[in-house]
């Protein structure tokens, strides 16, 4: 098992930035498929981006966010950059140890995530 914890979220102007954190322990994340969600009010967990052998991001995101892992840290990143208000949301990291993809329901483990909020 592995225990993920988020943080870096806040409010940020749009056209800002933000790293976003997701400390993982029990389990060392070069083990894991990594993901990060997000969730906006009244709307369905949505794909941003995996870390896999490779990298992948949704088409909102392809461009100014970027996903990274430090194996020596045990931790996931996710830089974003030229936030817009439609990237606010509550931003979750996810791990599994086999699919890799972006279906939430297929990730087996979830970090309580952190919210992050632009305005514009």
């Amino acid at each position: 098992q592995v225990r993920l914890v988020e943080s870096g979220g806040g409010l940020v102007q749009a056209g800002g930035s933000l790293r976003l954190s997701c400390a993982a322990s029990g389990r060392t994340v070069s083990s894991y498929n990594m993901a990060w969600f997000r969730q906006a009010p009244e709307k369905e967990r949505e794909f941003v981006a995996w870390s896999g052998l490779t990298t992948y991001y949704a088409d909102s995101v392809k461009g100014r966010f970027t996903i990274s892992r430090d194996n020596a840290k045990n931790t996931l990143y996710l830089q974003m950059n030229s936030l817009k208000p439609e990237d606010t949301a509550v931003y979750y990291c996810a791990a599994n140890p086999g699919y890799l993809g972006r279906a939430p329901a297929n990730y087996a483990y979830w970090g309580q995530g952190t919210q992050v909020t632009v305005s514009s």
